[in-house]
């Protein structure tokens, strides 16, 4: 809805959304009439007497669709044609009054349909003059499928909230089928098309059609920016961003847009060049500062951030996706309570959004509240996400909770859609290792080194299970070093972990001096809650005894702590806020304020507390 600077409504805008509200009100009468519709055709059918009884009712029609000018008018000659066609025709005139029927409902459904997207912010009622001219758009085009401005009102009109997706996007490739021979049509076609699929090269294909038939339009520019940067051509993208400010300066959205490509690059001093721009274009909303604080906070200048987005949220304090970065800023300072406040917040305006679901999800693994993230995430799933990311995070955090046997069903969906998924690859081969399954873990530690050589976690993982399983089969004392000297120099030879990584693979090749030297340096670097198990692999060590992997965990655990609720804002504190211009949509949940949320990792060690045989110490992987 338009605002005046003010923040009061133009009397303009309301005396249009009361006109057209009027106009919608009459079309629903007019289409609701006792004589509209099957009731109709059945009364007529029974008023049948021969073959030609409907042609006054059709002649009727013809002369009322000369001088129709109202809803009324188009909705008299639609119950004249059905009236006519149930009472009887030649079969001339009867293809002639399908013809005529169909051409009306065309008519009657494209003014309704324009009707209801110029006045969607206005008239609540939208939703049932949209069933209208969706109805009188089908039947037309029943009678007549080659109608390119038919179908894209169609599909335009399903694109709108709880429409059917898919019918819009068949009806919008008929769109663009069947309007070959018109310039107008065919562009907007397009450009809805590229904004309904999710694959990025076929939205790429749509706009650099577009571009050939409209080479300078901002609006193509700006997708095709977008369908790039997507495909990770920030360069490009930025040049296709300029070329639409060079021919609307100063729109905010495409400026946005630049700073993503921007961070893309890293080049934070241009990005923050580019927020300048935004406040001069539109120095009274929050979205300057919104920038500077996602610029400073991808850059790792956190205090900074919450600065810039502190007064973005002074501005706008229900613009969800302040709160929403905001949030992610206070998690990355440690101060969980106010980012929970933050995105429990954002909730309240967005309910369920699946973006600020997943935000709190990291939140609440963050702060270990393993039970309510994934409850959120799981809500998030079965509100229809696709994501593979989701599967991810969800096996992870089953992980964590030692819920193995739902860890493996999450990470083997992620492998099936990205079979060179690391995290997933990682993710589920330490679940196999926790399940005692070495075999079936090696070979997926295999494969993630395939896709990355240089992770110091696989690497490291690899190296303990080809150390210390008590399958003589699976040991391989000279890779498992080879392995272990990787992660450690990655590493700087500063991880405890790693360090008793290294002398499990040289105990394991019979070298107990060195397995005794980076034992002792891991015991000294390990933390507090580390050195007992660190303390007694150098103990077998000291005895000249390799360790030994034997820890077999159930696939499920026997009970799950209860945890406490996400706290959400007092009451006092709900409503106090007043509604602003702009309550902006969150963008992807970050973790570098860009990205989605970060994965629940393992614990430093990822060590278990340990079982000692009486000849071997029982540990565990730690990545």
């Amino acid at each position: 809805m338009m605002i005046t600077r003010n923040g009061k409504l133009s009397w303009e805008v309301i005396l249009r959304g009361i006109l057209a509200a009027i106009v919608l009100a009459a079309t629903w009468l007019a289409a609701n009439q006792p004589w509209y519709g099957e009731a109709a055709e059945n009364a007529a059918a029974a008023d049948s007497s021969s073959p030609t009884a409907g042609q006054a009712d059709l002649d009727k029609a013809i002369e009322l669709k000369l001088n129709a000018s109202t809803f009324s008018d188009l909705g008299e000659v639609i119950r004249l044609c059905e009236s006519a066609i149930a009472k009887g025709l030649d079969e001339a005139n009867t293809e002639f009054a399908k013809q005529l029927l169909g051409a009306t409902r065309f008519q009657r459904g494209l003014l309704v349909g324009e009707t209801v997207l110029s006045t969607l912010p206005v008239d609540n009622n939208w939703p049932t003059f949209r069933k209208v001219a969706v109805a009188d758009l089908e039947k037309g085009l029943e009678v007549d499928p080659e109608q390119p401005e038919a179908w894209l009102m169609l599909a335009r009109l399903n694109v709108l909230p709880n429409g059917d997706l898919e019918r819009a996007r068949f009806a919008v490739n008929q769109a663009v089928e069947k309007a070959e021979d018109d310039r107008r049509l065919l562009v907007q076609a397009l450009l809805l098309r590229a904004d309904l699929t999710d694959d990025h090269e076929k939205k790429l294909n749509d706009l650099n059609r577009l571009l050939e038939l409209e080479p300078e339009d901002p609006r193509v520019l700006r997708a095709r920016g977008a369908a790039l940067l997507a495909l990770d051509k920030a360069e490009e993208a930025i040049a296709d961003f300029d070329r639409a400010l060079a021919k609307a300066p100063g729109h905010v959205p495409t400026l946005e847009a630049k700073i993503d490509a921007l961070l893309d690059l890293k080049r934070f001093d241009d990005a923050m060049a580019v927020a300048d721009q935004i406040e001069e274009a539109a120095p009274r909303n929050a979205a300057a500062w919104f920038q500077r604080g996602r610029i400073t906070g991808v850059r790792g200048e956190f205090e900074k951030s919450l600065e810039y987005l502190d007064k973005a949220a002074q501005m706008e304090p229900r613009n969800v996706a302040v709160l929403m970065i905001r949030a992610a800023v206070y998690q990355e300072l440690g101060k969980s309570e106010e980012a929970m406040k933050d995105v429990n917040r954002a909730l309240e305006l967005r309910p369920d959004n699946p973006a600020l679901l997943r935000l709190r999800a990291a939140i609440l693994a963050g702060s270990g509240q393993l039970s309510q993230a994934v409850r959120d995430l799981e809500q998030v799933r079965e509100q229809g996400s696709a994501e593979p990311s989701i599967d991810l995070q969800l096996g992870l955090l089953y992980s964590i909770q030692k819920r193995h046997g739902k860890a493996l069903e999450q990470f083997d969906k992620v492998l099936v859609v990205e079979p060179r998924n690391v995290a997933a690859l990682r993710g589920r081969a330490d679940t196999l290792l926790s399940l005692g399954r070495h075999a079936e873990a090696i070979a997926d530690y295999e494969k993630a080194l395939e896709v990355d050589s240089n992770d110091s976690g696989i690497l490291n993982n690899l190296a303990w299970v080809l150390a210390t399983s008590p399958d003589e089969k699976i040991r391989d004392g000279k890779r498992a070093l080879e392995l272990a000297v990787k992660a450690c120099e990655l590493t700087e030879y500063k991880a405890a972990h790693i360090l008793s990584t290294l002398a499990a693979a040289y105990a394991e090749n019979g070298d107990f001096e060195n397995a005794r030297k980076w034992s002792q340096k891991a015991v000294e670097l390990g933390s507090d809650s580390e050195k007992e198990a660190l303390q007694k692999e150098l103990e077998s060590y000291q005895r000249n005894e390799p360790v030994r992997e034997l820890i077999e965990e159930p696939l499920e655990p026997a009970a799950e702590a209860a945890e406490p609720q996400p706290k959400t804002p007092s009451e006092a504190e709900k409503g106090t806020e007043e509604k602003t211009e702009k309550e902006t949509e969150p963008a992807n949940p970050p973790s570098d304020l860009r990205d989605s949320p970060k994965e629940p990792q393992d614990s430093p060690t990822g060590k278990q507390p340990p079982r000692a045989p009486e000849s071997a110490t029982d540990s565990f992987h730690r990545a």
